[in-house]
């Protein structure tokens, strides 16, 4: 399999399939869930995954756009060429998916105003500038994930003063968070999270968080943040009951001498993070 179509691949199974961690995590929630609307609402969501997988089409109508994050190796080498199969490789599984075709045609005014209308062809939709990161082990790998626009909306780049607090801090992540689950409607979410020192670092760090998470595993700052935005009772799709979030997903950087934490803050959709990892 060449790597034009490993990646075509992982697209595919990104926008398509529950991981089994993901699969659990919906499991147990209905299991513990003692509202009857909310365990219909979270067993639909899994029935309706399992069926995509079966299938491999796509989880939900918004498809997603694809974000690309590449671990590299001490001893590997990343050459243009590499990535230009990369980008192939989700031009082919948009296609094959199929993606939603969400391209606006024209130029820079007209992509913001939509007024060049929208390229027909689902692999014509750019993914995301690549992450890059590297790793100790011998490999290159990467994680596509889709993230649909609900998410992006209702997601939150701000600062926070800490107050030499972590709890001030999480506190102010909870204030957030709550009104973005409750106005994305599409919960249960998984909350993510990245914490730095500018906009772009919190966000690498949020989407790094995203790419890496794992609905079994939650440190305390994580199931802090869980537990407490599910005290709010929004519940899956804003019908109450325990589990307006599944599980956080938080990844903390590197902090600078100041007073202010930048936190980049996603409330992923209930199809989300819809993610594959493949290594090339």
């Amino acid at each position: 399999m060449t790597i034009t179509e490993k990646v075509a691949d992982c697209l595919v199974r990104a926008g398509s399939t529950f991981r089994e961690d993901q699969k659990e995590a919906y499991r147990r929630a209905i299991a513990e869930e003692k509202l009857d609307s909310a365990c219909w609402v979270m067993s639909q969501v899994l029935d309706n995954a399992l069926v995509a997988e079966e299938h491999r089409g796509p989880l939900c109508d918004d498809t997603g756009i694809p974000h690309l994050f590449l671990e590299v190796g001490k001893n590997r080498i990343i050459t243009g060429n590499l990535l230009e199969q990369i980008k192939d490789g989700v031009g082919k599984g948009l296609r094959q998916l199929p993606g939603r075709p969400m391209a606006i045609k024209g130029d820079d005014y007209a992509r913001i105003d939509q007024s060049g209308g929208l390229n027909e062809d689902s692999g014509a939709l750019e993914p995301s500038p690549i992450l890059i990161k590297s790793v100790d082990e011998d490999v290159i790998r990467l994680t596509v994930m889709m993230l649909g626009g609900g998410p992006a909306i209702r997601g939150i780049t701000q600062r926070i003063f800490h107050k030499h607090s972590v709890d001030v801090v999480i506190d102010e992540i909870v204030s957030r968070a709550i009104p973005a689950v409750r106005q994305l409607g599409c919960s249960p979410c998984t909350l993510a999270i990245g914490v730095g020192r500018s906009q772009f670092e919190a966000a690498s760090l949020m989407m790094e968080a995203i790419a890496k998470g794992d609905f079994g595993v939650q440190d305390v700052f994580e199931r802090c943040i869980t537990e407490r935005v599910n005290e709010s009772q929004t519940g899956p799709l804003g019908l109450g009951g325990k589990h307006s979030v599944l599980a956080t997903f938080a990844k903390i950087g590197p902090q600078r001498a100041s007073g202010v934490r930048i936190v980049a803050l996603r409330p992923c959709c209930c199809f989300e993070p819809r993610r594959a990892s493949v290594e090339l």
